[in-house]
């Protein structure tokens, strides 16, 4: 139980290092919903924790906020166990949930205000509500406002307290995109003055603008991590794309394992191949000789959407040891139920922030 395993010692933790994860497993009854995850987060990073519906994600950051205990493994936030000093580490902490609930009938004013109860050092109003674009709905009740600025709200609350570490999981869903610039924005300028983020988003572009590293979960396990140009590196083929007249197509070299798209007298020619360098020098030399040119020349490595949709394809014992129940999967070969419970947790969590303050 992590409580055992981290009330004792401090990891040999650095001041560099905010949150430390060692073989972390979550059991539901006989479902397994996190496997032995592993993983750090240093100071002043954006550590983007993205994945497959029911990967696992929520259920890690239940853990790190100190809202569930582990089955097995280690975590650590600040030095501590996150469930044991909770109260302690709080303070330092902010919290966006997915939907943290609030009382539809207080305004924003009124809702900020008696969140402002529960820090030492709060933010003004002013400042919280500016910080996020919500200054002219002051007044508006909660229940008027729409899931994008409930969102704002949301965000603001957990900016409230002047946090060291910010937890966003899902912080833009039902923004609009004006609303998702600036709330991307201030967190950017937020991290650059040294605060610390742990990001879980289902829109890619987010994690490709703000994050440091990225750890990508699936089936309950980490399958990649790393910087944004490493895990883009492991998810296969760069793509080369380019135009060509239509008739030029059947010259194009043999080699070339090439889709080929017609229209309108010109031919869109895309070659996926692992050397993109060594496809490029053949297709120069192929322009050369035949005096063509390749329009709308574009070269990608492989996205964060090419690894997601490579991860369904491998192997169940990928990244788990034999003999281990398959993340996801229970015992007695029912079905994984993590995404349904991490919704329920989600409203639980909720709850508990209204009532009692836990922000705090």
């Amino acid at each position: 139980m992590v409580a055992a395993a981290a009330s004792s010692y401090r990891w040999g933790m650095s001041t560099d290092t905010v949150i430390e994860v060692a073989d972390l497993r979550v059991d539901y009854g006989t479902t397994t919903a996190v496997d032995r995850t592993s993983f750090t987060v240093s100071r002043g990073e954006v550590f983007a924790l993205l994945g497959t519906n029911g990967a696992g994600k929520t259920t890690t950051l239940d853990v790190l906020e100190g809202y569930r205990e582990a089955t097995a493994g280690a975590a650590s936030v600040f030095g501590a166990d996150p469930l044991r000093y909770r109260d302690r580490l709080a303070p330092r902490i902010g919290i966006m949930l997915q939907d943290a609930g609030f009382f539809e009938t207080l305004t924003v004013r009124q809702t900020v205000t008696a969140w402002r109860r529960f820090y030492r050092d709060p933010r003004s109003l002013d400042e919280a509500v500016g910080l996020v674009g919500l200054s002219h709905r002051v007044d508006t009740r909660v229940s008027s406002l729409s899931g994008g600025e409930r969102r704002r709200l949301d965000l603001a609350l957990a900016l409230l307290g002047h946090p060291e570490l910010l937890f966003l999981d899902e912080p833009t869903t039902g923004m609009d995109p004006e609303g998702r610039h600036q709330s991307l924005e201030l967190v950017a300028g937020l991290v650059r003055e040294g605060l610390t983020v742990v990001l879980t988003t289902h829109y890619l572009e987010e994690a490709e603008q703000l994050a440091d590293r990225v750890a990508i979960m699936h089936r309950g396990t980490i399958r990649r991590m790393g910087t944004l140009e490493q895990v883009r590196a492991e998810s296969g083929d760069a793509r080369i794309g380019f135009e060509v007249p239509a008739d030029m197509v059947t010259l194009l070299p043999a080699t070339l394992q090439a889709s080929i798209d017609q229209k309108h007298g010109n031919a869109r020619v895309e070659v996926r191949d692992a050397d993109p360098e060594r496809v490029l020098r053949q297709l120069f030399s192929w322009a050369d000789a035949h005096d063509v040119m390749l329009l709308g020349l574009e070269v990608r490595r492989g996205s964060l959407e090419d690894v997601f949709l490579s991860l369904p394809e491998e192997p169940e014992n990928i990244g788990r040891m034999p003999g281990t129940v398959p993340p996801g999967g229970n015992r007695k070969g029912g079905t994984a139920l993590d995404g349904d419970r991490g919704q329920a947790d989600h409203g639980e969590r909720a709850d508990r922030l209204t009532t009692t303050g836990a922000r705090s």
